[in-house]
């Protein structure tokens, strides 16, 4: 019998599979045309607006450079996603891709594995890095210091660079729902989430509230990396859901220090503060109009967040009661068969007998 040939055949130029397989190597291509542009005396003023942070500002009481937000912000952020989705395609390929071949997990384990470990990655390095700018900051010290002086229109350049950071990631987002052929059903929910990280993230950087925004993102990313750890864990052995209790109280201990943050900083701190008025050149934003418009979008997100996280909750509830009720149904069924069996095996020996 001939043996059958493999289909090697590639698919064509620039039709839907080719881009979805070399995405990754075009968006390289791509980053390495802004990256050599730097090399060339015509290129450098032009190419540093897409790869650098943007103008800088140095106090000249301070040796150390501030920088503020601007529009060329707008092209460092584009670079930026460019950086996002080759990352994500070397973590899908050399880490994830890996594991479930060893795992073998279903469609639907194998898409949320996916997920959890994309942004299990992005949380503990934005959590890490994040801390870190606000210990050196001494914003947890001294929470004065989060409405103090506003606005606070020049950043440090690792506060800049985390918010662009940010920026670019969630942007990248979105055409990864593409690449990663996400399911119809699915795109509303990821697009949904992905909205309210770039509204919240691109407002406080801004309106100049990039330090209430730094602490809120990282108290809401620890919360999303320990729900996240905890579901690869589950996927890892089922019987290991204590991390998702965890996550639950820490679920709802973040969204009220959230509030009480937002409240205590926009509703009493920037509400008494000396700067009050609308200068859009100095960068202030400090009045009645934006104050409400904050506090709602940031109340009516968590309220958002706090009921699905009940549904989820109740929905869990259900399947769990579900399975209970069906092992008290199997229990007697078996007791019953054991006994059947062992009045046709007495009948048995009997006629034997």
């Amino acid at each position: 019998m001939g043996i059958k040939k493999k289909n090697t055949k590639n698919p064509p130029v620039l039709s839907h599979e080719f881009v979805i397989q070399n995405h990754a190597d075009i968006v390289s291509c791509v980053a390495m045309v802004f990256l050599l542009g730097l090399m060339f005396e015509v290129g450098p003023f032009f190419m540093c607006v897409f790869v650098l942070s943007g103008v800088s500002e140095g106090p000249e009481e301070t040796a150390v450079n501030h920088f503020h937000h601007g529009i060329k912000d707008l092209a460092t952020v584009f670079f930026y996603m460019l950086v996002a989705i080759i990352l994500h395609a070397i973590i899908q390929e050399y880490v994830l891709d890996k594991i479930n071949r060893k795992m073998h997990f279903s469609k639907t384990k194998h898409s949320k594995f996916n997920e959890s470990g994309q942004l299990g990655v992005f949380y503990l390095f934005s959590f890490g890095w994040g801390t870190s700018i606000l210990l050196n900051e001494h914003f947890l010290s001294n929470p004065v210091n989060l409405w103090e002086g506003y606005p606070h229109l020049l950043m440090p350049f690792q506060m800049k660079f985390f918010y662009i950071c940010q920026l670019g990631y969630w942007l990248h987002a979105l055409p990864e729902l593409y690449f990663q052929k996400t399911k119809k059903e699915d795109i509303p929910r990821q697009l949904v989430y992905i909205s309210l990280y770039l509204v919240h993230i691109a407002g406080a950087y801004v309106l100049n509230m990039n330090r209430l925004g730094l602490v809120l993102l990282v108290l809401h990313y620890f919360v999303e990396l320990v729900f996240h750890i905890s579901r690869l864990v589950y996927f890892s052995n089922e019987s290991r859901q204590t991390g998702f209790t965890v996550w639950a109280v820490l679920f709802v201990l973040g969204r009220l220090l959230t509030l009480s943050l937002s409240v205590l900083t926009v509703g009493f701190g920037l509400a008494t503060s000396e700067q009050q008025g609308f200068d859009m050149a100095a960068g202030n934003f400090n009045v009645l109009l934006v104050r409400i418009t904050v506090l709602a979008a940031i109340c009516l997100s968590q309220a958002f967040m706090m009921w699905k996280f009940i549904n989820f909750q109740l929905r869990r509830w259900r399947e769990q009661r579900q399975t209970l009720t069906l092992k008290k149904k199997q229990a007697p069924a078996k007791s019953k068969s054991k006994k059947e069996k062992s009045k046709r095996g007495g009948f048995y020996l009997k006629a034997l007998v």
